[in-house]
């Protein structure tokens, strides 16, 4: 459980930008697009026009994946 998060490269509306999310966060945010049929960079676009100033992306996607998990 001492796993270090992993940065990976986004897109966001043509910046690109880096995310630090544990494997499993990113397994699940890839899987949850897959099930809605969309690009992964388009989801994580979304949350962050979303997410207001309060909140870092990082933050606002593990939260995303926590919600669809909880509402299944």
């Amino acid at each position: 459980m001492n796993e270090r998060p992993k940065k990976h490269s986004l897109t966001l509306r043509g910046h690109r930008t880096s995310v630090s999310l544990e494997d499993e966060f990113w397994q699940e945010f890839r899987s949850i697009a897959a099930e809605d049929g969309r690009a992964i960079n388009d989801l994580a676009a979304e949350i962050d026009a979303e997410r207001g100033t309060e909140i870092g992306l990082a933050s606002a996607i593990r939260l995303f994946v926590l919600r669809r998990l909880k509402s299944r």
